[in-house]
Parts: structure tokens; C-alpha cells; sequence
């Protein structure tokens, strides 16, 4: 598997794969017990989640996957394939898999979307949940049709959709996206292990497109036209119910992302009804890597009740 780091206690991690929902996920774990799931964002994989995975693998069964498309779990055919339906429920088949029917899941990022989706569908089985930097998909809704600082902040998706996203972004050696990881206020400092596990997790064959097809399959994207403000508006005027939560959820938001602004945090306790939100002035949209033990203290707060 890619390059690990070397975060101490990090050769206590596993690897394994697991058949479910009819794809082979790839998933590196540690410890037992109680599960707690991670899910990473666009463009990382299961490696976002190292400390985590030592953290709580202290008590814990920690478990970060590949999702669909990236690394070295599966990838589908067809743009269709990628929707947050058909990952989520890659999740619910992956927990049933370890032999867990409740868990607390944490997610990022395109992560998020998937954990979202989860907690809507599936909220029986989730014990908490917690999301870092990764918009309601109602909220996101809404600030791409009336927030013009989101909608400027959200052009790149444009790219990340086209035909032409593959080329641009793997040139010079994937040099647009270790720009992207590291830099635009980004406070991660990211190691040679790091850089050389992130370029050959890229490298899998067909990883770049499934890991952008996301992009693809998904409805929210800046409007270029007045269709595309008429398919924004059909979303945000759905049920609400189609998109509420009332899973113990913690939002954690690092507030220097530029792609993401902070008005996604506006009008969330209409969606979320248990809902505790910690803002970190100081984090980007890569927090999770930048300020790792302070995400583990708030996960940790959060799952002992001492966060309300």
C-alpha cells in the first residue's frame, strides 16, 4: 500500500479488503471494540486519517477506507456509479461486514457528502457523527445560488468536471494537486513519506477519474446558466425532511477554507437537530492534517458528552 508515515505506533495499523455492495473496498484499521468509521475527501485517501487511526485505535476499532475510485479499492464504470447513494451504502455494507449495526462515523470533505447522505438514510445506525469541513448539501445548495463569494469559491469544480481535469491535475507529477493540498493558507507541512504516498495512491490506475467523478455525479456545482439556477432551486425547494439529521452530529469548520466558506454554517440547526458546532479560526480546508491532536481532543470531547 502506499507509504505510511512515521507516526509513532503507526506499525500497529492493518490492511485488509472487504467485498461488499459489489465493489472491494481497501481499508487500513487499528484496535477493537466499539467502531469509529473515517472518510476521507477529494483528493486523499485513507491515509488523511493516520492519526486518527492510532488515536483511537487505543480504544477503538479505527477504520479508514479507500472509498469507491480511489487508491486501491474498486472502480467502478460510469459516472453514475460515484453518487453519494451508492457510496453511502457501500458504508452501511462495509460496517455489516465487520459486524457492527451502530457506529460513530467521522468524515471530510467529499466524505462528508457521503456521511450526510448516511446519517439521512441510515441514522439507526449511527451512534454520532461528525463532519469536518463539508457542507450540507442543502446549505451548499443555497450559498451556490445566492452567496456570490461561494459561488466564485466553487469555480474550480468546473475544471474538476471536465473532460480535461485528468491531464491538468496529473501534469509534472501531480503538481496541481500537491499545490492544492499544501498550500492556499494551508498550515501542513507534508513530509517526503506523505508527498511519496499521496503521488502513488494518485497513480492507481483509473483513481485520478473515479476520485473526479464525484465531481461528475453530483448536482451541486457553480450555476453557469439559468438552467443551472433552475436545477439549484429544484434541490433547495425539495422536502426538507429528504435531507434532515437528527443523529448527535459535530461540525467542525476550519474557517480559512477558500473554497468553503463560513456561510455554510448558516441556518445548519434547521437541518441538523442535535447539532454542536466548533470553529477553528486558524485551520483551512486540510484542518484534519494541519491540527491533528486538536481534532482527536474535539472527536474525543464530542463522543464523551463533554461538547454540547
Amino acid at each position: 500500500m502506499p507509504e505510511i508515515t512515521n507516526i509513532e505506533n503507526s506499525k500497529n495499523l492493518r490492511e485488509d479488503y472487504a467485498e461488499v455492495n459489489g465493489v472491494r473496498l481497501h481499508y487500513v484499521s487499528a484496535g477493537e471494540g466499539r467502531l469509529i468509521m473515517f472518510l476521507h475527501g477529494f483528493p486523499e485517501f485513507w491515509a488523511e486519517w493516520e492519526n486518527q487511526l492510532v488515536e483511537f485505535g487505543k480504544d477503538f476499532q479505527a477504520v479508514a477506507i479507500d472509498l469507491r475510485g480511489y487508491n486501491l479499492s474498486s472502480k467502478p464504470a460510469g459516472v453514475d456509479q460515484y453518487s453519494v447513494n451508492h457510496s453511502a451504502k457501500d458504508v452501511k455494507a462495509f460496517a455489516e461486514h465487520l459486524g457492527h449495526n451502530r457506529f460513530v462515523l467521522v468524515a471530510h470533505d467529499w466524505g462528508g457528502g457521503v456521511a450526510w447522505f448516511f446519517a439521512n438514510r441510515y441514522p439507526d445506525m449511527l451512534e454520532k457523527l461528525i463532519i469536518i469541513n463539508s457542507p450540507h448539501p442543502m446549505i451548499f445548495a443555497r450559498e451556490l445560488l445566492n452567496n456570490p463569494a461561494q459561488r466564485e469559491a466553487s469555480q474550480y469544480m468546473l475544471l474538476l468536471r471536465s473532460p480535461k481535469a485528468e491531464q491538468i491535475l496529473s501534469k509534472n507529477n501531480y503538481d496541481y494537486l500537491l499545490k492544492a493540498l499544501t498550500q492556499d493558507q494551508s498550515k501542513w507541512k507534508m513530509s517526503e513519506h506523505e508527498r511519496t504516498g499521496y503521488i502513488e495512491a494518485w497513480s492507481q490506475p483509473g483513481a485520478l477519474t473515479g476520485g473526479l467523478n464525484y465531481y461528475r455525479a453530483s448536482p451541486l456545482y457553480p450555476p453557469a446558466s439559468a438552467e443551472d439556477e433552475k436545477r439549484i432551486t429544484a434541490i433547495m425547494n425539495l422536502d426538507r425532511k429528504v435531507f434532515a439529521v437528527t443523529v448527535p452530529t459535530l461540525v467542525i469548520w476550519g474557517e480559512r477554507d477558500t473554497a468553503l466558506t463560513i456561510g455554510n454554517l448558516k441556518g445548519l440547526e434547521d437541518y441538523v437537530s442535535d447539532l454542536t458546532i466548533e470553529r477553528i479560526p486558524d485551520g483551512s480546508h486540510w484542518v484534519v492534517k494541519e491540527q491533528p491532536e486538536r481534532i482527536n481532543s474535539l472527536i474525543r470531547k464530542f463522543m464523551s458528552g463533554q461538547l454540547f
